[in-house]
This record gives C-alpha cells, sequence and structure tokens, in this order.
C-alpha cells in the first residue's frame, strides 16, 4: 500500500513539472512572435521612409518619374472671431415669491364655517374660516354682565363720596374694579377673534384641505394654501466647484420646456451655505410678471461663467491628437495648389459643439472641416468649389 501511494504522488509531481514546462514554453512562444511582430513593424517603418526618400531624391532629377497625387476632397472654413460663451447647463424649478399657509392666530380649533373652495381668489384680509367660539361668547357675556355691576357699584360710591359719606379706599377699590372688568372685557373680545382666520395675502387657494368639523391648527397637510404667481422666480442647486464663477448680477438664460419659452434674467439671490447632502449652493433668478408658469414648473438654466468678445472657436470635432498635443489641418495655398498644413493649437473652454482656440490659429486661415480624416501634412487638397 506505501508503495501505491509514493508511486501516486510521484506521478502527480511529474505531471505538474510537465504542465510547468508546457506553460512556460507557451509564454516564451508569446514573447518570441510579439518580438518578430515588431521587428518587423520597424523594418516596415524604414523601409517606407526610405521609399519616400528615394522618391524625393528621383523627383528633383527626374520629374517625369513623379506619378501626378489625385487632390483628396475636403471642405473648408474661414476661421473668425466672435463671441464666446460659456454656460454652465443646470435643471431648476418655477417658484413663487409668495406662497402663504394659512394658520391661526391661537392654537385653532374646529371649523364652524368655511368661507373658500380650492380655486377661489382670495384677496388679503378677507375673512376663510370660522372656528368655534360658543365658549368665548359665555365669558364675554358674563364679563359684560360683571362690568355692569362693577360700574354700577363705583357710580353708587362716588354718589355718596360726593355727600362725603364713605372712605377714599372705597372708591378707589370700586374703581379699580371698574378698570380691571374693562380690561377682562378687552382681553376677551381679542381672544374672540382668534376664532376668525383671514388671509394674509392675496392670490388662489391652490390647496383646501380641511373641512366644517375638522381641528384646524394650520398643518399644510391639513390647512390652506395660498399661491400668488404675480411675482415668480426660478430655483436651483449649483454644484459647489462653481462657487467662484457664479455670483449675484451673473447673466441666466431661462428656458421652460413645457411651453416653448425663453427669458433672459440674472441671479437674484445665492445661498450662504453649502448643503450637505447635496454639496451645492441654491440660487434663484426672477421671471418676469403676467407669463402663463406655475409654480414646480421644470425650468432649464444657462448659466453664464465666462465670455470672451473677439475670441476665435471652431468645430470641437474638428481638433486631433498626436504625441505633440492637440491639432487641426488648415487648407494652405502654396503656388496655387492647396495643401493641408498642421496646427497645433492650445485650447480653451468648450460648450456645445464649439471650443475656444488660445493659440495656434488665425483669423482667416481656412479650416479643413471635412474630409481630414486620414488627411496627412503637406496632401494636395481640393473643395467642391475649384
Amino acid at each position: 500500500m506505501k508503495q501505491l501511494i509514493k508511486f501516486g504522488l510521484v506521478i502527480l509531481f511529474t505531471a505538474g513539472i510537465v504542465s510547468c514546462s508546457i506553460k512556460k514554453d507557451k509564454n516564451a512562444q508569446i514573447a518570441e512572435k510579439k518580438e518578430a511582430l515588431q521587428k518587423k513593424k520597424d523594418e516596415a517603418v524604414k523601409l517606407n521612409d526610405d521609399i519616400s526618400k528615394l522618391e524625393k531624391d528621383l523627383a528633383l532629377v527626374d520629374s517625369s518619374a513623379v506619378k501626378a497625387e489625385k487632390p483628396k476632397l475636403v471642405a473648408i472654413a474661414s476661421v473668425a472671431k466672435e463671441n464666446f460663451t460659456h454656460y454652465i447647463d443646470l435643471q431648476g424649478r418655477v417658484d413663487a415669491e409668495n406662497i402663504s399657509y394659512v394658520t391661526p392666530r391661537g392654537q385653532g380649533g374646529q371649523v364652524r364655517q368655511l368661507y373658500i373652495k380650492k380655486g377661489d381668489t382670495v384677496k388679503k384680509g378677507q375673512l376663510l374660516i370660522k372656528l368655534e367660539d360658543a365658549i368665548l361668547r359665555q365669558n364675554l357675556e358674563t364679563g359684560k354682565t360683571q362690568i355692569a355691576y362693577a360700574q354700577n357699584i363705583y357710580q353708587r360710591q362716588k354718589n355718596l363720596w360726593d355727600q362725603q359719606i364713605g372712605t377714599e379706599v372705597q372708591l378707589v377699590t370700586a374703581k379699580n374694579n371698574v378698570d380691571q372688568a374693562q380690561r377682562t372685557i378687552a382681553t376677551l373680545e381679542e381672544q374672540l377673534k382668534f376664532s376668525n382666520v383671514y388671509a394674509e395675502v392675496s392670490g388662489i387657494a391652490d390647496e383646501v384641505n380641511i373641512k366644517v368639523g375638522e381641528t384646524f391648527t394650520g398643518a399644510p397637510a391639513s390647512g390652506i394654501k395660498i399661491v400668488n404667481t404675480t411675482n415668480l422666480k426660478v430655483v436651483t442647486d449649483i454644484p459647489e466647484n462653481y462657487v467662484s464663477k457664479v455670483k449675484k448680477g451673473t447673466p441666466v438664460i431661462i428656458t421652460i420646456p413645457d411651453l416653448t419659452t425663453t427669458f433672459k434674467s440674472a441671479i437674484s439671490l445665492i445661498s450662504q451655505s453649502i448643503g450637505t447632502s447635496s454639496r451645492g449652493f441654491t440660487a434663484e433668478c426672477k421671471l418676469p410678471s403676467g407669463t402663463a408658469l406655475k409654480p414646480n414648473q421644470i425650468a432649464l438654466i444657462k448659466i453664464q461663467d465666462y465670455t470672451v468678445s473677439d475670441a476665435l472657436s471652431i468645430p470641437v470635432n474638428t481638433i486631433q491628437t498626436d504625441d505633440k498635443g492637440k491639432f487641426v489641418l488648415v487648407a494652405a495655398d502654396e503656388n496655387g495648389k492647396l495643401i493641408s498644413r498642421k496646427r497645433i493649437i492650445v485650447i480653451g473652454e468648450l460648450y456645445g459643439d464649439k471650443i475656444e482656440i488660445k493659440s495656434g490659429l488665425q483669423e482667416g486661415d481656412k479650416l479643413i472641416t471635412e474630409g481630414y480624416q486620414g488627411l496627412y501634412e503637406g496632401q494636395l487638397i481640393t473643395t467642391a468649389t475649384t
């Protein structure tokens, strides 16, 4: 039995060695083929360079040996100066400056009368709700009886005092009782006003979530919401990395997709803190009055954060990249022929399909806008108009 186990271990060990050897041989073959492929590529590059050099040398001594090059068809456009503007594209919502949730002056109470329904036009100071006031009215009637009694006692005491009967303390006490009763009546009358709920702003009753018999406390979920659309604004959250670029007064273009309407505005308010969850800050822009906008409509906002007058800008798709950096191809008129020339450029801001060019191009350069793919430096080109 021991001999069999030893024999099995020997077989496994031998198989492992063979497997590793096969793997090493395969890796060696791959490396060898890669090396051979790279060598052939290097040889091909050198061969093409030698061919190009010989063709040029031959052209110098024998012009007939040069094969006529067929120009490549391209489209060109003149590079011109224009105002370049970059925007921050965001989404926001329409909001109203005056949105009021109606609240009672006191603790609230049971609704006895409701004088408004959803969609009604409301004026400031209008009575909206009448709350339960039976106990207050009873207390007021009791107070009126007490003040009448106190006034009667005071008048009797005064008559006696005029006849030099009684003491001054009795007269003063009677007068204080009258004053105390009057203050109690004033307090009860003011408390009775708490049972009347008035509108604090004018507008439209957008929500009426209360009914007769229910308890009114002013909570939004079970109350009255009044919206005044006279003064509207757009509210949006801006990422904190733009905090140095957006200021109060920054120009803004606002588009309402549902109405296909566009407005020009400016930042009117910026919050002074960064949201802990959104990592952004809030900005507001005023909207013109008299529009058909409604609160909470979606708004697309373009905040201008960069603008340059007389800038050079080109289509971003014309830019190419090589080991030296970014470049474009232009058409140069050389000896009556159009030749493609490479221009190394330095780019600036990008917005939409246009990108700002800081250097490398000049006004009037003929930029190749179509057919530049596969075009090389010095290649003969032509346009549809030539």
